[in-house]
């Protein structure tokens, strides 16, 4: 736990977080930041103290204020775009950066995706539950994992969504970033094994039951946006995510068990 509390990669990801929210509303509580960041207010206080800490060192990290702007102007232009059409230029010129400085911070279309991808994705957040949650059941852990899904994804479900097709249409691109998913997968997935092992989990293989708990949560988070414009949802976002993960928890649990 205490190597946790120092995790500099939970700091990176809360101090981004903090940046996109602060842009957009200055006096932004705790709980806001947190919640972009896909981490309990405890994990934050663990990492930071106060909020005045995080501004303090917000403001006192210089170099990832342009590597901000360059994430923030690539995740808007490949919402609309893909990134083999994405220019270089405009992304320098939208970022406010030179095209030497966007090279040093990322040198490279496949240096963005990742870095995309690790700032905007729920991996993290997943990694930092896994870690703190890895020996609860799945009663406790999945819900958290939905949460942290919708907190990070669901506010930028374009840019999932441009991701999601980048890396499935592209299999260079997938093997780019297959360690980067193997990663994550991989801690989720031992999870479920050993969950299985004590028959809290039916039998199957793991990366089956994964994609039974996670696909309608991900299925939901792509679709909604054009669902909602031709029926309207009368349940928010976190709830629906909350009734498929108790739905996906139910088709897990062995049989004759209650979830």
């Amino acid at each position: 736990m205490a190597a946790l509390a120092v995790d500099p990669t939970i700091r990176r990801q809360v101090m981004s977080a903090a940046r996109e929210v602060l842009a957009e509303d200055a006096g932004a509580p705790v709980a806001t930041i947190a919640g972009r960041a896909g981490v309990s207010r405890a994990t934050f206080y663990r990492h930071f103290g106060s909020r005045e800490s995080l501004l303090q060192s917000v403001a006192l990290e210089p170099q990832p204020a342009a590597e901000t702007r360059i994430l923030t102007a690539a995740k808007d232009m490949l919402v609309r775009k893909s990134l083999d059409e994405l220019s270089i230029e405009e992304l320098a010129a939208a970022a406010g950066v030179s095209r030497g400085t966007l090279y040093r911070l990322v040198p490279g279309k496949a240096a963005l995706l990742r870095r995309l991808i690790e700032v905007y994705s729920p991996f993290e957040a997943i990694r930092s539950i896994l870690a703190e949650h890895g020996t609860d059941p799945p009663e406790v852990v999945f819900p958290l994992i939905g949460r942290a899904i919708v907190g990070v994804a669901g506010e930028r479900l374009g840019l999932m969504r441009a991701i999601f097709l980048e890396v499935s249409a592209n299999g260079d691109t997938l093997e780019g970033m297959a360690p980067l998913f193997a990663q994550t997968l991989g801690l989720l997935a031992n999870y479920i094994a050993g969950q299985m092992a004590t028959g809290r989990i039916r039998p199957m293989h793991p990366i089956l039951a994964l994609q039974m708990f996670v696909g309608p949560i991900f299925f939901h988070l792509m679709t909604r946006p054009m669902v909602e414009r031709i029926v309207p949802l009368p349940i928010g976002l976190e709830d629906a995510v909350d009734e498929l993960v108790a739905a996906g928890l139910a088709g897990l649990t062995p049989r004759g068990q209650v979830a």
